[in-house]
């Protein structure tokens, strides 16, 4: 008997945490909301009707839904298993009538990226069966256009679950202030957190000027601008100094944003920000989106065994990095990891590096003050050496870049040649552009449909008649996704799932 009990807790798959379970029952009703009585979805070679049973193991199933028993979505409490209910196995009870046929248990062993493909796979499903409204009621159904398929009506402020927030550090130099106007204007959404800064090297009247145009807008509380920056050398640790500070004080003014998105001037949104919230919404708040890998190659000689001095730390004048003429060897107490700078970081992590109790963070700050390039180390490091973080991480940035395959030290500019690229990647910023190059003006109009000295208009946005839609604001947690919504979802499913989440892990 206790061969069988240890086959069987084997065959059941690894145990996961009350919060994935959380998470899939609040997916669950969120599409309960959406397929309601009396609408039909075509799952394989049937019709469901909007009855939802969550059967928890062992236990009475509580029935959220009793429609008309015209066959049933189930959905079970076990985290390890994707199904569409139907006949009675490991437990689970059956979930089909018998005159209506039914459908064998799909039991799927692989734990939390399942899960995770199974909520981004059906934020597909909501998306290309819901038409999205700008108010809280929703419009009377459509009349069913082709036979397999009936566009269901959807409140847009409870078709899922509520729109994360995200805190943005927008960063630039000298010359930079009209970019980063820019920028917020193409990323800005009333839930979202924004901090603006100008390193030392742009003038105080930049900074000043940046300041009353960003926040000129209506309701534009949530924007900030930093008053007294120190210079950031890009190539030394004076620019993750300014990073590390911009997060800090994000922390420090904004209380209940999720996600940690540092952009840089030169960067671009290809999704608005409709699209990216509500992607965000349906996966788990502790996922942080970075490149990295622990490949070192030519950047032992480089980059990782030089020491260097930036002045930037000390003088109040921009100064270039110097060398020692020493060497340092590779350290043994940890592994490191390097990639891009553009990241997505949950606040978890973000805390864990500012003011948390570990000392890991501040150790590796201590190592990489000394080394060239360090804000394209020091998160991957951290974050890959960290037990308590090294599962939460997706080897994607969430940006598009070109490299020049010969030096490799920075991206090449993007220009109209690459918007087909761009656009069909799926990914949800652009690095690196040009000042007002022709490829934004194009990126405006066609994806993010702003009007120039305009935010992205979005769910939010009420304004009628002649006057300019995002001047009246409604409420922030509607939205409007579009279709590169459809594609970023589909690429976070691809990085999502069982094979790519683990094996590209600390590559």
């Amino acid at each position: 008997m206790d061969g069988v009990d240890r086959e069987r807790r084997r065959s059941r798959g690894p145990r996961t945490t009350g919060l994935q379970q959380q998470q899939l029952v609040a997916l669950v009703v969120a599409a309960q909301r959406t397929v309601g009585p009396g609408h039909f979805v075509e799952v394989g070679a049937r019709h469901l009707r909007g009855e939802i049973i969550m059967d928890g193991r062992g236990g009475t199933a509580p029935e959220h839904v009793v429609a008309e028993r015209r066959g049933t979505l189930a959905v079970s409490h076990r985290p390890d298993c994707c199904l569409l209910g139907a006949q009675k196995t490991n437990g689970t009870r059956s979930l089909a009538y018998p005159d209506e046929g039914g459908y064998s248990l799909q039991y799927d062993s692989r734990p939390l990226p399942c899960l995770l493909l199974s909520c981004l796979l059906l934020l597909l499903l909501l998306h290309l069966l819901s038409s999205p409204s700008s108010s809280s009621s929703s419009p009377p159904p459509p009349p069913p256009s082709p036979p397999h398929h009936v566009p269901l009506p959807v409140d847009a402020s409870s078709a899922g679950p509520a729109p994360p927030s995200l805190a943005f550090l927008l960063t630039g130099s000298a010359g930079d202030a009209d970019r980063l106007l820019r920028l917020l204007l193409a990323t800005y959404h009333p839930r979202n957190l924004y901090l603006l800064l100008l390193d030392g090297a742009a003038s105080a009247g930049d900074r000043a000027r940046l300041a009353r145009q960003a926040r000129a807008g209506p309701g534009r509380a949530n924007v900030h601008v930093v008053g007294d920056p120190g210079f950031a050398n890009p190539r030394g640790a004076s620019t993750l100094a300014a990073t590390l500070h911009g997060a800090s004080l994000l922390l420090r003014v904004g209380q209940d944003w999720d996600w940690f998105v540092h952009l840089d001037a030169g960067d671009y949104p290809l999704v608005t920000p409709d699209d990216l919230l509500h992607v965000l919404s349906y996966i788990p708040k502790d996922l942080n989106f970075i490149q990295h890998t622990s490949y070192i190659g030519w950047r032992e000689s480089r980059q990782i065994r030089p020491i260097v001095v930036d002045p930037g730390l000390y003088l109040s004048s921009r100064t270039d990095i110097f060398y020692a003429t020493q060497k340092r060897e590779l350290p043994n107490a940890y592994k490191l990891f390097t990639g891009s700078s553009s990241v997505i970081l949950s606040r978890k992590f973000i805390e864990y590096c500012i003011i948390g109790t570990d000392n890991l963070p501040r150790t590796m700050l201590m190592y990489y003050t000394n080394m060239p390039l360090p804000h394209r180390k020091y998160f991957q490091t951290v974050l890959c050496n960290s037990p308590e973080f090294n599962r939460t991480v997706v080897n994607h940035d969430l940006h598009y870049s070109k490299w020049d395959s010969s030096s490799k030290k920075e991206p090449l500019l993007l220009t109209l040649d690459d918007v087909e690229n761009m656009t069909q990647s799926g990914v949800a910023f652009g690095t690196r552009f040009s000042m007002d190059d022709p490829v934004l003006n194009h990126i405006d109009e066609e994806i993010l449909h702003r009007q120039p000295e305009e935010p992205a208009p979005g769910g939010w946005c009420i304004g009628v008649g002649d006057v300019s839609p995002c001047s009246v604001s409604g409420n922030p947690d509607v939205l409007r996704p579009g279709p590169a919504a459809m594609k970023l979802a589909k690429l976070l499913a691809q990085r999502l799932t069982y094979r790519n989440f683990y094996s590209q892990q600390f590559n």
